[in-house]
């Protein structure tokens, strides 16, 4: 027939679970509704205390662990939704907020554990890279492949805390699959294959274990966006302290108020790219 349609529609491949521009199914948000500008905590109920800090708030929800706010925080458009524990959730978040934003830059703030003996409980600890000792993102990446933060959130987490003043360490951090024997916690039920890993990761001079990074950093690797991680200290595994109380809310406070203004900065650096025409900040392009 002449004026036969001759398009053919590609099927979607029926494997896809992530509907792309469509409401997604664990955090249950659709297009529009995230900033480009994501802070990552784990736990949910910090989300909320997250966006008490905002200026404004346009939009809350809240399924399964995946607790969300979308506002305004000094002017600048943000978001913060929670992961849940561990990096399987992370790559459900991840791959869901992926679908439904542009180009996001994703910054976490969490806990962790210090592995060096001059951290004290309260410590900020900024990630460069993660040691990938859980499995994940091996169904993702060869073996080798580095966990590596963005240069730009790193620049801008470390700009963050100099601004509030707060203390400090830069370094790499190992991502475990867990909490207990999996980051070489004894249990006295169970045996543990590494009881020394503890000590293995401090020789090699790995700052902090904590259960999200890697995942984070590798899958914004992948899909060409921007991440860091900035993680307060809430146990030292060196001397076995461990924070409660007051101190624990300040610690909190300090990662959160850090995450938040990195992503001013961040705003900030992409202002200045633009302004420049380029895709790569440097530290000659930086006014105030």
């Amino acid at each position: 027939m002449p004026n036969a349609d001759t398009r053919v529609e590609t099927p979607r491949d029926r494997r896809m679970a992530v509907p792309e521009g469509e409401r997604q199914y664990h955090i249950g948000l659709g297009p529009g509704e995230l900033a480009e500008y994501i802070l990552l905590p784990g736990d949910q109920d910090r989300t909320s205390r997250i966006a008490s800090r905002f200026d404004s708030i346009e939009r809350e929800h809240r399924h399964r662990e995946f607790a969300s706010a979308t506002g305004t925080y000094k002017g600048q458009r943000v978001s913060v939704i929670s992961t849940g524990i561990g990096t399987d959730n992370v790559e459900i978040v991840v791959a869901e907020i992926l679908a439904i934003t542009q180009r996001p830059t994703l910054i976490r703030v969490g806990s962790c554990g210090a592995l060096q003996p001059a951290m004290r409980l309260g410590d900020l600890v900024i990630t460069t890279g993660a040691v990938r000792l859980e499995t994940t993102t091996s169904w993702y990446v060869h073996d080798g492949y580095p966990a590596v933060a963005d240069y730009e959130a790193v620049t801008a987490l470390i700009e963050a805390a100099e601004r509030l003043g707060h203390r400090y360490h830069v370094g790499v951090t190992a991502t475990a699959p867990g909490f207990y024997g999996s980051q070489g916690r004894p249990i006295p039920q169970l045996p543990i294959r590494y009881p020394d890993l503890a000590e293995d990761m401090a020789r090699q001079r790995v700052m902090n274990f904590e259960m999200e990074a890697s995942a984070l950093l590798v899958f914004a690797s992948l899909a060409g966006c921007r991440a860091g991680v900035v993680c307060t200290v809430y146990a030292n595994r060196t001397t076995g302290e461990f924070i409660d109380g007051a101190m624990k809310d300040a610690a909190e406070a300090a990662c959160v108020e850090t995450g938040l203004e990195s992503l001013l900065v961040l705003a900030q650096i992409d202002a200045q790219k633009r302004t420049a025409s380029t895709d790569r900040w440097r530290p000659s392009l930086w006014t105030t």
